[in-house]
């Protein structure tokens, strides 16, 4: 089935927010094996709107519209909706309830005595539509059902802001999207690093050319590669069957540079189960990323579990007096080198008693570079236990880049440290 997006707000098109509600339904529509064609992000503007809704209607089966169902005045999704169906605009005394009684639980009492013309105006619904309840705000979602020539054609209103938006399609959109399918979908993610996305895909470009059911589509991401393998069929279980030989041949090509098949775990995710795994302490010594990868690893649920210290040593005095970097290293070596990254390492490990240590050091630009260190050269050392790792590699892009591309490849050898320990 063909899906078209249409994202509702002025402040959207002029890039004053930030649109999260495409990215989501996006990756939910392909979850769904539902084929998103186009997403359009129009202002608050009814004539446009009108058009926008016109043309999406004449060339997809369902429209997913988010935004501009608020109370003021250029809140309008709901009447361009209206009037391109030719349908009228109804008060649901369910929907007059639950603004009610939103106001009546207000902490202000100014809140509650307070109900605005505008207020009410969000109790309009749609001739004949389903309304949808908003457990987080006051503007409720809708699902407008239509008959078009011989199909039937769904279009879905849901409220703007992200947190009213996801808890409205999870908890009652999902699964009217997915009793529309004829067929069952099922999708798994295979996520990949240490190897970058052109080398990537020409290790399979004979399954992409010949696929039909299960399809492969790659996407990059920074220092990593995914692949999605969907397959369709009659059941999960018909799914699981073709799916399954897909999935073992990537891991047969790709081989330990696969790190999940879990479309919510992270790279950082994997690497804190690891360490609470083989119950070691986890420590860091960075320079040029400047506290990126531990601010990473700390975003991971349960990391205090685990995780003991932290230094940012860029200037080399700190390298010295912190981690016990030597100086005569610094001054043979340089401060970008092998050495240094792996005294910074054992560093860590000594002065905060941890059983394993990340260290970062590297040029990341625009300045500081040689002819001998160009800009992103970097080192990365990992110290597990008594093995110690320490890895040199050469990173293209600006300074964001390179420092983004540092964190993904410094999780990915701890990962790898990890795992190879255990063995």
């Amino acid at each position: 089935m063909n899906v078209d997006l249409i994202s509702v707000g002025t402040e959207l098109l002029l890039g004053n927010v930030v649109n999260t509600n495409a990215n989501y339904l996006s990756k939910k529509c392909a979850e769904l094996g539902l084929s998103l064609y186009y997403q359009t992000t129009v202002g608050d503007n009814y004539s446009r709107l009108t058009k926008v809704l016109e043309e999406c209607l004449y060339r997809s089966d369902i429209i997913i519209i988010t935004g501009g169902l608020g109370p003021t005045q250029d809140d309008m999704t709901k009447e361009a909706v209206a009037q391109v169906l030719k349908k009228e605009l109804i008060i649901d005394p369910h929907s007059k309830d639950r603004i009610s009684e939103y106001f009546s639980n207000k902490n202000s009492s100014l809140d509650r005595m307070h109900i605005t013309n505008n207020n009410w105006k969000q109790a309009l619904t749609i001739e004949g539509a389903i309304v949808l309840d908003n457990d987080n705000g006051t503007a409720p979602g809708y699902i407008v059902k239509i008959k078009i020539n011989d199909g039937y054609k769904s279009i879905i209103l849901l409220p703007g802001p992200p947190s009213e938006m996801i808890a409205m399609f999870e908890g009652q959109v999902y699964q009217y999207l997915h009793e529309l399918q004829d067929k069952v979908f099922l999708s798994k993610m295979v996520k990949i690093c240490g190897i970058g996305e052109a080398k990537a895909e020409t290790m399979i470009e004979d399954l992409i050319d010949k696929q039909t059911n299960p399809t492969i589509a790659p996407y990059a991401k920074e220092g990593e590669v995914h692949f999605r393998v969907t397959a369709s069929a009659s059941s999960v279980e018909e799914a699981e069957k073709l799916i399954w030989p897909v999935i073992e041949e990537l891991e047969r090509r790709f081989k330990d540079n696969i790190y999940s098949i879990d479309e919510n775990e992270s790279l950082e995710d994997l690497v804190v189960k690891l360490l609470k795994k083989l119950k070691m302490t986890l420590s860091t010594a960075e320079s040029c990323t400047g506290g990126l990868f531990t601010g990473r690893i700390v975003n991971v649920a349960g990391i205090s579990d685990i995780f003991k210290e932290g230094y940012i040593t860029y200037a080399d005095e700190a390298k010295v007096r912190l981690l016990g970097v030597n100086k005569e290293t610094i001054d043979k070596y340089g401060v970008v080198s092998e050495e240094v990254a792996r005294e910074m390492a054992e560093g860590a490990c000594k002065v905060s008693a941890s059983d394993t240590s990340i260290a970062i050091t590297g040029i990341a630009g625009p300045g500081g570079a040689s002819q001998l260190k160009p800009v992103g050269l970097v080192y990365i050392a990992c110290k597990v236990k008594e093995n110690i790792t320490v890895k040199e590699y050469n990173f293209k892009g600006n300074r964001q880049k390179v420092r983004a591309r540092t964190v993904v490849s410094a999780l990915d050898l701890l990962r790898r440290s990890l795992t190879n320990y255990q063995y």
